[in-house]
């Protein structure tokens, strides 16, 4: 119990560069959208996709390109008009968050058409379209519709399967190959829930002080339950 006790759950740092990006089917137009934003329509994108797909890693991969400063939706306030002087772009990771929150989507409609007046190329980020968010203000809503998007869509067995291996290894877990087609061909298609599983495959190893083998895998993924 004293060891369990002593076992800390500690986040494991995301790579944020091009080469910690793995590119697949489900997530190629993203990245070819990303790449391609000196074409975008009147400057401005919507990238869309599902929890941990990968859109914080391509909004960071854009702004170093585009040179762009980060906002994030849950802590837009006034005082991005001095953060906002000098930069070249600007992203907003999280963008729906805001709905709901009115002082939030004062500050992206305002952001907005900052960026609109200045001529500066915006990408926003979002699990779903605007027309989804629940936002209050109309006049944003309006303006966000106007977005063009780009999706990221669900990742593929191929993708999964390497997401699962980097993750492994960024962990240091010796994990084979036939045990990750196992978890692969049963989890959730989610890379968000790829995190989670490996975290708790690498939890439950510590305290077992086991190695990841299919049938303890197979036991972690049956009394699995990710976030929401």
């Amino acid at each position: 119990m004293i060891e369990q006790q002593l076992l800390l759950d500690l986040p494991q740092e995301k790579g944020m560069s091009r080469a910690d990006f793995l590119p697949a089917p489900s997530n190629a137009a993203a990245l070819a959208s990303v790449d391609g934003w000196r074409d975008w329509p009147s400057g401005k994108m919507m990238l869309v996709g599902p929890r941990g797909s990968g859109r914080t890693h391509l909004t960071h991969l854009w702004a170093k390109d585009a040179g762009a400063v980060i906002f994030s939706g849950r802590a837009l306030d006034t005082n991005w008009h001095d953060t906002v002087e000098h930069a070249g772009a600007i992203a907003i990771d999280d963008a729906d968050v805001v709905a709901g929150n009115k002082l939030l989507e004062e500050q992206l409609f305002h952001l907005f058409n900052h960026a609109q007046f200045e001529e500066k190329p915006l990408l926003l980020t979002a699990k779903d379209v605007a027309g989804t968010w629940g936002a209050r203000l109309p006049d944003l809503e309006s303006r966000m519709q106007t977005l063009p998007i780009t999706r990221i869509e669900q990742p593929d067995d191929g993708l999964l399967n390497m997401v699962l291996v980097k993750l492994c290894d960024d962990r240091q877990l010796a994990i084979g190959p036939e045990t990750i087609s196992y978890l692969v061909n049963r989890m959730e298609r989610s890379l968000a829930v790829a995190r989670e599983l490996v975290a708790e495959l690498d939890h439950t190893a510590l305290i077992r002080q086991r190695r990841i083998t299919r049938p303890l895998a197979a036991e972690i993924l049956a009394n699995f339950h990710p976030h929401r």
